[in-house]
């Protein structure tokens, strides 16, 4: 049984209404809004200055005027002039630079999270599901207070998942994940969009995040029908399609044992190694013969358009169920 919500459109609320600039409904919001300002306030003044220059040398070099013209500005003066404004724009951008680069990190490393949610968009939808099992579309409820982490990604073309009030905008790639955090500050609704012309029903592509407090977001979670975590589905599905005959856990199988290995780095038959991270996982279920395990024979079937995105996903969660390795922890 599935708590997946039928596609409704995004419902019209006084609250999410046009607006010049929206609310700021997150921390990030505010830092974001600050570089924002600081942009427009150091480029405002520069072009004050250039205009201001313009019209004074227009008026006062202006050709019909008949006097001596001349040295304009004298030359070592000039140029001081020269290398300190040189040096003072320099400055100005290399900080909006390293503040912006700043926020970035601040907001799409992997960093531990209260709770992560997945974005799968799909032509015309955005499909969310939280770790219960729980699931949406174009609706995402939101714990207030809480830091959430958004796993995205995309089922058929290039996305963009746009949630202007928490100043959040972050591509949905087929075959790789991305990640967004950030903390809701403000209950409420707020518009969701796609930010990338995805096909003919684009601009239908849109919904609404609502912001409950935490006691309410735990009573809506409670109202839901009662369906298995992200976990549990992601083992069911295991058991389902026969993978625990290879992936024995005490590693007699066909295939390597699965416990602990998500973080951990895995030596390839071509003597290379990677992290067994969320990509590797993915890539290791629609193409096993790409990244083969040393010491192991390619007889993995791939499961590409035989699983969905979400359904790869709660496979990624119960991998890592199983646990992680001392390096993922110690990271």
């Amino acid at each position: 049984m599935s708590s997946e919500a039928p596609q409704t459109p995004a419902i019209e609320d006084p609250q999410i209404g046009l607006k010049l600039i929206p609310e700021q409904a997150s921390e990030y919001a505010q830092q974001v809004d600050f570089l924002y300002y600081a942009l427009l306030g150091i480029s405002g003044l520069l072009m004050g200055i250039l205009a201001a220059l313009v019209v004074v040398f227009a008026v006062r070099y202006r050709r019909s005027l008949r006097r001596e013209r001349g040295e304009l500005i004298a030359e070592r003066s000039g140029r001081r002039l020269e290398i300190g404004f040189a040096l003072l724009l320099c400055l100005s951008f290399i900080g909006l630079f390293y503040w912006g680069s700043q926020l970035y990190l601040h907001l799409y490393s992997a960093t531990d999270a209260d709770v992560t949610i997945d974005a799968v968009g799909k032509q015309w939808m955005w499909k969310f599901q939280h770790p219960d099992g729980t699931r949406e579309i174009n609706t995402l409820h939101l714990p207030v207070g809480e830091t959430v982490a958004l796993r995205i990604t995309s089922q058929d073309v290039i996305h963009s998942l746009s949630l202007p009030a928490f100043r959040l905008k972050r591509d949905a790639v087929p075959g790789m994940y991305t990640r967004a955090q950030f903390t809701p500050t403000r209950a409420g609704t707020y518009r969701l969009f796609c930010a990338e012309y995805c096909g003919t029903d684009h601009a239908r592509m849109r919904g609404k995040v609502v912001v409950l407090e935490r006691a309410d977001y735990q009573q809506w979670l409670a109202g839901k029908v009662d369906v298995p975590d992200r976990a549990e589905a992601g083992a069911q599905l295991f058991q389902s399609l026969g993978c625990g005959a290879c992936h024995k856990a005490d590693g007699s199988g066909l295939a390597p044992a699965l416990q602990g290995v998500f973080g951990s780095r895995v030596k390839l038959a071509d003597g290379s190694e990677v992290v067994a991270d969320e990509a590797y996982i993915r890539d290791s279920i629609v193409e096993p013969q790409a990244q083969l395990v040393a010491g192991y024979q390619p007889v993995m079937p791939s499961f590409s358009g035989q699983v969905s995105e979400e359904e790869i996903l709660q496979l990624i969660s119960y991998i890592q169920s199983l646990g992680q390795s001392r390096e993922a922890d110690e990271q």
